[in-house]
């Protein structure tokens, strides 16, 4: 009965390794990483993310009001500020793997995510960063914006962008980096899409009708606060993150194929017919039967050469 009491204890301790680490607490204190980490990672995400929403979701609008851009060029100039933001973590994923890690990729890009939604409050709170507005019945066209000041407009939208490239997918590899258990994982997976679609929603609705409602400068000020906020629980929970090693990027490999290939591009290649083989000394045993090196024959594209040389060797 003792023998098979412990056969059963042994797969239910196996079975429930991965889900045991969801409630066990970690036994060295000394050790990085885990669950105690969750709690600054999940307010980083969720400023990072009301940031983000908050600075954006509402840049058409801020154009046409605030900026006198036309409609049209307003909506061309926001789908292109979509597509970079969507498409710049790749780059961001690529740096992080192959050269630092993902803690200071995304310690460097949230705070340039704070610098983002400064210039924005900047531009909306000082009237010298802004066209003079239209009157409306005045009939004439509006005043447009200076090249200066669209440029300090785009320094915002770019220094977003930067922090959307760094930030955005990295917060989630850093979380999983914290985790040995599948489980835990999966876990911290699911949490950080509830935090990204829950501020994405958070800055889209409340930010966007402080802005229309209340004033830009103080819907711009939230999102600020909330990248503050972001940022300094992402720095409280320094000492208790996981720095693993770069392990490189596949990318990288790539990149380096195709800039040799590119730089070997003039290269001649040897035509097949020049092509030269060496078979090696011949062994010990052939000199004594008399055959030396020179009795090796070139390779032939005819099987039969092959064949009737190794049976006059093996004769």
């Amino acid at each position: 009965m003792e023998a098979n009491g412990s056969q059963e204890a042994v797969p239910c301790r196996s079975l429930g390794v991965d889900h045991e680490s969801l409630q066990q607490p970690q036994s060295d204190p000394k050790r990085k990483g885990g669950w105690i980490t969750f709690p600054f990672l999940g307010v980083a995400m969720m400023g990072l993310g009301v940031a983000t929403s908050g600075a954006l979701s509402n840049l058409v609008v801020y154009l046409i009001k605030e900026y006198n851009v036309p409609s049209v060029d307003a909506a061309q100039i926001g789908n292109i500020v979509s597509g970079c933001v969507s498409l710049a973590p790749v780059a961001g994923a690529i740096v992080a793997d192959a050269f630092f890690g993902c803690y200071p990729v995304v310690a460097v890009s949230m705070a340039f995510s704070v610098l983002s939604v400064v210039v924005f409050t900047l531009t909306a709170s000082l009237h010298g960063l802004r066209p003079s507005p239209c009157q409306p019945g005045s009939g004439g066209p509006c005043s447009p914006a200076t090249a200066g000041q669209m440029a300090a407009l785009y320094a915002g939208v770019f220094l977003m962008c930067v922090s959307a490239a760094g930030s955005r997918f990295n917060q989630a590899t850093m979380g999983a980096d914290q985790f040995d258990s599948a489980a835990d994982r999966d876990v911290l997976f699911n949490w950080f899409f509830i935090f990204f679609y829950a501020s994405s929603v958070l800055g889209s609705t409340v930010i966007v009708y402080v802005q229309d409602t209340v004033s830009w400068t103080l819907g711009f000020a939230v999102s600020a606060a909330a990248a503050v906020v972001g940022l300094a629980a992402l720095l409280a929970g320094t000492r208790y993150y996981r720095r693993p090693a770069v392990r490189g990027s596949p990318f990288t490999g790539l990149a380096r194929v195709a800039v040799a290939a590119a730089r070997k591009r003039k290269v001649s290649v040897v035509k097949s017919g020049e092509l030269k083989f060496h078979h090696g000394r011949p062994r010990s045993g052939d000199d004594k039967d008399g055959n030396s090196e020179a009795d090796l024959l070139a390779p032939s594209d005819s099987f039969r050469g092959g064949a009737r040389h190794g049976s006059h060797r093996a004769s």
